[in-house]
């Protein structure tokens, strides 16, 4: 099940928000979250729930037994390289197990059997959040979790279960314990919903489209700038389709009572590819900081060769193909050139920084999008007048000037303006006022803007079918 789905829209969610509004106290509720959250995750994976519970009652019980423990024990250190194992054990089994035999192949030239595994969905992204537990128990930061519920609700729990954000168990310890849910933050959370339904429906699932008809077909006669223009709308259609799906569940878990951190802060403003870093999947990029980069030894000793790692690492975690291990390095390459090289730009215009900075972006996202590397030469010979299409054909013309509209909704979306509206908007309406006209007022165009975007939601997907949410391939 997805949250960009009509089952999900008018069936799941309504159901669940009127059982957990009906029953009284945070255990009752816990409960029907558990319930409610491994059927939806059933609803698509109804063997691999049991792999869910599974992992979840492994490291509920290996924070248990950690418990026993005062202190950094050579008990516990050992405990703590168990948990990490398995974890990581299992991660490579269901993900990447089909790469590693088809490489092995290659390399040798046996034929030894690829195992055809399905990849269990948001395997990446609770096996990382109980990773997050384990070794914050192991490090004292927070309390052992006794109830194997609400452990097992920590996990599972339905609005960032698939993709995210990586929530860490300290950040909803108190919460999973005790938590209100006031009409204001259902109203949040319904307007933060809304908005990232419209962000996927509406914008990401058409960038997509001109994407696909682009960059999908025989890249031999690609034009240069129509290869651009594919690979600059898949650049717009995963920073709407993941930051979307990260509004929903940030929306989803506040009408829950659950206050989620933010996964995005307008990453194509950015002016240096470290900032980037700091505004995009802000969840993943602190896991890797604070898990791996950090113990490696971070900025004390080795540092070049803990960015490698952590670079390497964080492009593998996005799928089981070696572009996305090019990808990862080809970060790594970019940081290692312009940490030294910060210092000496900072007085350059704020506007080529930002332009650059998205160029380099964009060119990282076409490794992304490519997992043959045949094909992505292609596109790289493409986007840079090496190949035998030319600069522009008749047909990316048309295609341009009929997309213009969707480009420049996708720059104003991604860029400061709409929080800018909304800001002026809220303040607008937040004077003191005789008869709270202004309250009413934004209450009003609240639910019309939710209203809309949900009609408009609906429309689009009773009109195109499925949608599913790109991250959920990762």
């Amino acid at each position: 099940m997805v949250f960009s789905s009509l089952i999900f829209l008018f069936l799941f969610l309504p159901i669940c928000l009127a059982v957990y509004c009906c029953v009284r106290g945070t255990k009752a509720r816990n409960v029907v979250l558990v319930l409610f959250s491994l059927a939806f995750y059933a609803w698509g994976e109804p063997v691999y729930v049991l792999l869910l519970i599974a992992s979840a009652s492994f490291n509920y019980g290996m924070g248990r037994w950690m418990g026993r423990w005062e202190g950094r024990s050579k008990g516990k250190r050992w405990l703590l390289a168990l948990s990490v194992a398995v974890n990581l054990a299992a991660l490579a089994v269901f993900k990447y197990a089909g790469l590693f035999v088809e490489t092995f192949n290659q390399l040798t030239g046996l034929g030894v059997p690829v195992p055809q595994i399905s990849l269990p969905i948001g395997i990446s992204f609770y096996t990382f959040q109980a990773l997050s537990y384990v070794v914050d128990v192991y490090r004292g930061q927070v309390k052992v979790q006794r109830s194997w519920l609400r452990f097992l609700l920590y996990i599972s729990l339905f609005p960032q279960l698939i993709a995210g954000p990586i929530v860490r168990y300290a950040d909803i310890e108190a919460q999973l314990e005790e938590r209100h849910s006031s009409r204001e933050d259902v109203f949040y959370g319904l307007l933060r919903f809304c908005t990232g339904l419209g962000k996927k429906i509406l914008i990401a699932d058409y960038a997509y489209g001109v994407c696909a008809q682009l960059l999908d077909g025989s890249l031999a006669s690609a034009t240069t700038v129509g290869t651009w223009l594919g690979v600059l709308m898949f650049a717009f259609q995963i920073y709407f389709d993941f930051s979307g799906y990260s509004d929903m569940a940030i929306g989803l878990g506040r009408m829950f009572g659950f206050k989620y951190n933010e996964n995005f802060n307008l990453p194509y403003m950015s002016k240096s590819i470290t900032e980037f870093w700091r505004r995009w999947h802000i969840s993943l990029g602190s896991f890797f900081r604070d898990y791996v980069y950090i113990p490696l030894g971070g900025n004390r000793r080795h540092r070049w060769l803990n960015l490698l790692v952590t670079w390497a690492l964080t492009g593998l975690w996005h799928g089981a193909s070696w572009n996305f291990l090019l990808w990862g390095l080809y970060f790594f390459v970019l940081l290692a050139i312009e940490k030294p090289l910060l210092p000496h730009v900072r007085n350059t215009p704020k506007l080529l920084r930002q332009l650059v900075t998205m160029i380099l972006v964009v060119v990282g996202w076409t490794i992304f999008y490519f997992t043959d590397f045949g094909r992505l030469g292609q596109a790289f010979q493409a986007m840079f007048g090496m190949a035998g299409g030319g600069l522009i054909s008749g047909q990316v013309r048309i295609m341009l000037v009929n997309n213009l509209p969707l480009l420049l909704v996708c720059i104003l979306g991604a860029s400061p303006l709409p929080r800018v509206i909304g800001d002026w908007f809220g303040m607008l309406c937040a004077g003191e006022d005789q008869g709270g006209w202004k309250q009413k007022t934004y209450v009003i165009v609240c639910f019309v803007y939710c209203a809309a975007l949900l009609a408009l939601s609906t429309v689009s997907l009773v009109g195109s079918g499925f949608s599913a949410f790109l991250y959920y391939r990762f």
